[in-house]
């Protein structure tokens, strides 16, 4: 079992399969050119499931794919049933744009993937092509329509920007509960690769807008989820994530893997030891010192709580969010 020095059970991690994405996102890397990490670079598939298995039998429980963008790794459902036939108790989830989904959902599913959350901003074309830089939309939600067609679990998640889509929280939020999906709203997180034009929708804001059209109570954390839920008087709920507040780290288990093999304690934070070098050399025990000495330094909280406003240098792209 993996327990860091304020006695929190790590048990879930993130692992970027790629840095590339095929949008160029406004709250993400709007001006970032197609220039990536050479293919050499990346840890294979078979590294990373070297690593993966290490971190099951330490008592890892949840694996969450990211990206960028994960669909544009080739060969990705290949890679999914290795952990699905390691350990195919393991709650095994993805977060995609959905671009691709609807060609590969079924793949995805048959390999083991139990679980999907997908970014919907806006449902309106424009919008999509203004924030993403690229006409999405349609592909996205037939990707999404896929997706629970061939039985995935689909979660939403939203950024809503004052000047571009704040006006579509309930729309996006009637999408979503007309097909048994939950919505997170997600409080855009300040970087210094995004649009310097973006400017956040607060929670309290955000909750204003609902409370004008829903009746709802708020029911706190789902376990060690960043997200805080909200019940609506039909029994829908929705979560909000809050980066700016540090609320949320105080149950957080979770750790983060990039696709060169740097372990990241926690998104806020730059520090990272490299599993890349022990492990393509086979040197697993030398992974997992790795790995528990990382656990053994996950800070306490991000740093965005602080009073010095601090805006993150992490580049969300490499590590999914």
């Amino acid at each position: 079992m993996l327990i860091d020095s304020y006695n929190r059970v790590v048990d879930y991690i993130r692992i970027s399969v790629t840095e590339r994405c095929n949008f160029r996102c406004q709250y993400c890397m709007p001006e970032k050119p197609f220039s990536w990490v050479p293919k050499e670079n990346l840890l294979t598939f078979e590294e990373l499931f070297m690593f993966i298995k290490v971190t099951i039998d330490e008592g890892v429980k949840k694996i969450r794919i990211t990206g960028g963008e994960p669909l544009l790794r080739e060969d990705l459902d290949v890679f999914i049933k290795m952990i699905y036939d390691y350990a195919p108790e393991i709650d095994l989830a993805m977060t995609t744009n959905a671009y691709l989904l609807k060609s590969t959902a079924q793949k995805l599913k048959d390999a083991g993937l139990k679980r999907l959350n997908v970014s919907i901003d806006t449902l309106k074309p424009d919008v999509a092509q203004k924030i993403a830089q690229k006409d999405v939309l349609a592909n996205v939600l037939e990707g999404v329509e896929e997706a629970l067609a061939v039985g995935l679990k689909v979660k939403v998640n939203m950024v809503p920007m004052h000047n571009m889509n704040a006006d579509e929280i309930v729309d996006v939020l009637e999408y979503s509960k007309a097909r048994g999906m939950v919505v997170r709203f997600i409080e855009y997180m300040e970087n210094k690769y995004a649009s310097k034009e973006i400017s956040r929708v607060p929670s309290s804001e955000l909750l204003a807008i609902l409370a004008q059209h829903y009746d709802f109570v708020e029911e706190g954390y789902d376990g060690a989820s960043p997200s805080r839920y909200y019940r609506m008087s039909d029994g829908y709920k929705f979560g909000i994530i809050e980066p700016y507040g540090d609320d949320f780290c105080k149950q957080c288990n979770r750790i983060r893997l990039t696709a060169e093999g740097h372990l990241i304690p926690c998104l806020y934070f730059d520090e990272a030891l490299s599993i890349g070098k022990a492990i393509k050399e086979g040197n697993i025990a030398g992974a997992a010192e790795v790995l528990r000495e990382v656990v053994k330094n996950k800070p306490e909280k991000n740093r965005w709580g602080g009073e010095d406003g601090e805006v993150s240098s992490r580049a969300f792209y490499e590590t999914g969010g």
